[in-house]
């Protein structure tokens, strides 16, 4: 058997074959031994339909057992796992395809015709389907094939993964993420958050962003842990998991949405929360008043990290000791983060606020096809962030802002420049600016702010309907409003800042 430095490390930490790796809500159980025979059919489909090492295997498809199998067979096969996030239409998913030129393209049944028709204009060899009930194309060609799989030999250096990541001007990155990338995070937190083969995690994240994927699932993987598989997040589903005693779920990875969600069940107790021992955040900031109001309700602090797509988890409160409301707590073993002077790279002291730089294990390598894009977000070996912060005198990071006008909603990244251009082109409207404004539900909701055409009437709903199949749902602005002008410094540039203050309190009475 050949050494696949993450499949391997993966196989090593199952502690038992027959042990549920994946367990359904509804009562269906996958053991680690399903997950080998599976990942492995799909493994040996991947390479008869010619993915070679390096390759990328693209994936659009809702979440599923298969799905995340298919993660697992890509790595064994050697491929390089592209996941795409669902709401993505197929307008923007031609990018990704275009960019990457992978070989194989898994997609939702439904758009099955349109993305053939796509793949043969790009290039791609081969579309093939997979449902959200694990069925489809896919799987009917993996059932012919043998479970056994002699994994292909890949080093820490080799590539596991691209995520795309937006910028706020120009094209979407594509950041690469090495085996040592995903391994040696997973490991770490692993460590770091004290998981073991008795942990059953709540597992209601999407699988196509790294907090759901590799946060959570690689992590379960690593410490040969169990997972309740939900396809998606519902708080009272997750409330009565909870409090199941055949399952006894022990953690809970989610974005702020999913506290502040919880926090809305009359059912929310301590009683109703005995089996938990550790309730994790991140993806987007988490109120200091949600941190305190669930710690009054279940008598359990919630803990925070930080991590971004290109460095997977940087940061994060222990798990002994404070869990401080408001800061990501401290840089996580083996990794290195500083404060430094925007321009000048200058380190500055505690307390002072300035950019955030990491370095690790955890960093990616840089930006697919990127080379110079790469060099320009690197300092002396140390990732720029983009992120403003400070760290205090005992160590703990506080995330204060971007340096950058990018939102993050729910968890997920939207690019004010991608929504203005939409909107920009819509008849009848002459200029427009997208903010984040503070959202007790998502963490910042998607605001326009827009300036028709002199003469022309236009409002709300036209706006969103004209963006309705040209954006995914999560970059739809929450609320648009109109004005004459956007207010502007005496270069012109519009500042955002005033339209922040204008509309701080537009989601203060949003429950």
């Amino acid at each position: 058997m050949n050494a696949n430095h993450l499949f391997s490390a993966i196989r090593a930490a199952i502690p038992d074959l027959d042990k549920p790796l994946a367990i359904h809500p509804s009562g269906g159980v996958e053991t680690y031994a399903d997950a080998l025979a599976t990942s492995g059919r799909l493994a040996n489909l991947l390479v008869a339909l010619g993915v070679e090492p390096g390759m990328r295997v693209a994936v659009q498809v809702e979440k599923s057992w298969t799905a995340l199998a298919l993660y697992l067979a890509s790595v064994r096969a050697g491929a390089v796992f592209l996941p795409l996030n669902t709401a993505y239409t197929l307008n923007e998913v031609e990018y990704f395809l275009s960019d990457a030129q992978p070989t194989l393209f898994v997609c939702r049944p439904p758009i099955a015709d349109a993305a053939r028709a796509l793949a043969a204009r790009l290039g791609v060899a081969h579309v093939e389907t997979l449902g959200a009930d694990g069925t489809g194309s896919l799987t009917q060609a993996a059932a012919a094939q043998p479970a056994a799989f002699e994994d292909v030999a890949r080093g820490p250096s080799n590539l596991a993964a691209i995520l795309y990541t937006s910028g706020t001007t120009g094209r979407p990155k594509g950041a690469m993420l090495t085996h040592d990338n995903l391994l040696s995070n997973a490991l770490t937190l692993r460590e770091y958050w004290r998981f073991t083969p008795d942990d059953v995690l709540i597992h209601a994240l999407p699988i196509f962003h790294t907090h759901g994927l590799f946060v959570a699932s690689n992590t379960i993987l690593v410490a040969g842990a169990s997972m309740i598989f939900c396809p998606k997040f519902d708080a009272k589903e997750v409330l009565a998991l909870m409090g199941r005693d055949s399952f006894r779920p022990t953690c809970l990875m989610g974005v702020p949405t999913f506290y502040t969600r919880l926090l809305q069940e009359d059912g929310l107790t301590r009683e109703a929360s005995a089996h938990m021992r550790l309730f994790i955040s991140g993806s987007a900031p988490l109120l200091a008043e949600t941190h305190r109001e669930f710690e009054a309700r279940t008598g359990q602090a919630i803990l925070e990290r930080y991590g971004m797509t290109e460095t997977n988890m940087s940061t994060s409160n222990p798990y002994d000791g404070a869990r401080i409301a408001g800061t990501v707590g401290l840089p996580l073993p083996g990794v290195s983060l500083r404060v430094v002077d925007p321009e000048s790279g200058a380190e500055l002291p505690a307390d002072e606020i300035g950019m955030l730089e990491v370095k690790g294990p955890n960093v990616f390598i840089g930006y697919w096809r990127m080379p110079e894009k790469t060099a320009a977000e690197f300092r002396d070996g140390w990732f720029i962030t983009g992120d403003l912060g400070r760290i205090d005198a005992q160590g703990y990071v506080q995330i204060v802002g971007r340096g950058k006008d990018l939102v993050i909603t729910g968890g997920f990244n939207v690019y004010p420049k991608e929504v203005e251009g939409e909107i920009d082109a819509i008849p009848g409207v002459l200029e427009s600016a997208v903010i984040g404004v503070a959202h007790p539900d998502f963490g910042e909701g998607v605001t326009a702010v827009v300036v028709p055409q002199r003469g022309v009437a236009i409002d709300e709903a036209e706006i969103l309907a004209a963006l309705d199949g040209r954006i995914a749902k999560f970059k739809m602005p929450k609320r648009v409003f109109f004005v004459d002008e956007l207010p502007r410094n005496a270069m012109g540039k519009v500042q955002k800042n005033i339209l922040r203050d204008t509309y701080k309190d537009i989601f203060r009475s949003v429950a």
